[in-house]
C-alpha cells in the first residue's frame, strides 16, 4: 500500500491516493450529475439535507407522473458502492442507474450520501446509513417540518426495501441485522420487507474459489479493507467477513426476503454465493434468491447500462421489489 512516489504516502488502486500532507486524491467517482428531470426515463430527482450536524444528504427519485396520479409506491433506500472510500449519490453512473431502476420498478428511491473513508473512518458510513433509515422511518409515524412530501404522500411504508451494490450491499446486511435489535424503528408502521444486494462486498483472510488462483486481484481487494478499516482483525473483521465466529448470526436479519446478485467474472462473486448459501442454512425464516449474470464483472450494469444483460438485471431487481 505504500507508494514509491515521494509526494504520496498511500495508494489504494484503482480508487485513490493519500498525499504525505494527508490530502486525498480520488481517482474515480468524483464526477457530478445534477438532480432534476431525466427526459429519457421521466424520472425526477432532488437533493435533500437529512442531518445538518453531520452533513448527511440524500437524493430522492420518483416518476414525474406520480404528481399527476397520486399513489402509494414501494420505497427503496439505496446505498451506493465504492469500497467505502469513493463515489456519491451524484455520481453520474449511480444517478443514471437509479433513474433506470425507478422507471422500471415505479418506486420512490432515497439514495443515501454517507460519509467516506479515510476522512470519516468506519463505522461512519454505517452510522450515516442507519440515521438515514431512521429519518425515513419517522415519516410513517410523525409529522415534522423536515419531512419530505414525496415520502409522506407517495410511499407505502409497508413496502420498504434496502438496496445497494458492493459496499452498499454490505451496508444493507448490517442495517437489516440492526432492525432485529432494539434500536427504535417503528416496525409496526415501517416494514422493511426485503434486501436487494447487488455484487455484495464481503471478503476474508482465507481465499475461496477463484480468489485462490487470482492473486493479483486478491491482493488489490485485500488493500481496500486494510485502508478503510485498519485493525488487527484485518479482512476477518465481522464488518467485511460476516461468517467469522464473532459476526452477528445471519438468522437475525430483520426482513423476509433477500435477493443476492453476482457477476460471473467478479472477484467478489464467490463471497456473494457463499452469503446466499450461508443464509439458506442459517435458520433464517425468510426467502433468499441468487441471480448470476454470466460473462460480466463487478457492477457491470452501472458502467454499461444499455447492454442487454444490464437491462435484464434491472428488470430482475424491479420484479423482486414489486413482489408482495
Amino acid at each position: 500500500m505504500d507508494s514509491g512516489n515521494p509526494e504520496m504516502s498511500i495508494e489504494v488502486p484503482p480508487y485513490l491516493r493519500v498525499r504525505k500532507d494527508g490530502s486525498v486524491e480520488r481517482l474515480a467517482g468524483t464526477q457530478v450529475a445534477p438532480p432534476g428531470l431525466d427526459p429519457v426515463t421521466n424520472v425526477i430527482s432532488k437533493d435533500i439535507l437529512i442531518i445538518p450536524e453531520t452533513g448527511l444528504t440524500a437524493r430522492l427519485y420518483r416518476s414525474n407522473s406520480v404528481a399527476k396520479t397520486p399513489q402509494k409506491l414501494p420505497l427503496l433506500l439505496y446505498y451506493h458502492g465504492g469500497a467505502f472510500c469513493i463515489s456519491s449519490t451524484s455520481d453520474p453512473f449511480y444517478h443514471n442507474s437509479l433513474n433506470n431502476l425507478v422507471a422500471e420498478a415505479n418506486l420512490v428511491a432515497v439514495s443515501v450520501n454517507y460519509r467516506l473513508a479515510p476522512e470519516h473512518p468506519l463505522p461512519a458510513a454505517y452510522e450515516d446509513s442507519w440515521d438515514a433509515l431512521r429519518w425515513v422511518a419517522s415519516h410513517a409515524t410523525e409529522d415534522r417540518e423536515d419531512h419530505e412530501s414525496w415520502l409522506k404522500n407517495n410511499v407505502d411504508f409497508d413496502r420498504v426495501l434496502l438496496g445497494g451494490d458492493s459496499a452498499g450491499a454490505n451496508i444493507t446486511h448490517f442495517l437489516a441485522l440492526r432492525l432485529h435489535a432494539s434500536d427504535p424503528v417503528p416496525t409496526e408502521y415501517f416494514k422493511v420487507s426485503g434486501l436487494v444486494m447487488v455484487n455484495p462486498y464481503f471478503w476474508g483472510k482465507e481465499p475461496i474459489g477463484v480468489e485462490i488462483t487470482d492473486t493479483t486481484r486478491r491482493e488489490m481487494v485485500n488493500k481496500w479493507w486494510d485502508f478503510v478499516c485498519p485493525s488487527e482483525k484485518g479482512n476477518d473483521d465481522p464488518l467485511i467477513n460476516p461468517f467469522v465466529e464473532e459476526a452477528p448470526a445471519l438468522e437475525r436479519l430483520g426482513c423476509s426476503r433477500v435477493l443476492v446478485t453476482v457477476a460471473e467474472r467478479d472477484i467478489l462473486a464467490e463471497r456473494g454465493k457463499l452469503y446466499y448459501k450461508k443464509l439458506l442454512n442459517s435458520g433464517w425464516k425468510g426467502r433468499a434468491e441468487l441471480y448470476e449474470t454470466k460473462g460480466e464483472d463487478h457492477v457491470f450494469h452501472i458502467f454499461n447500462p444499455n447492454s442487454d444483460k444490464a437491462k435484464s438485471l434491472i428488470k430482475r431487481l424491479a420484479s423482486f421489489i414489486n413482489e408482495q
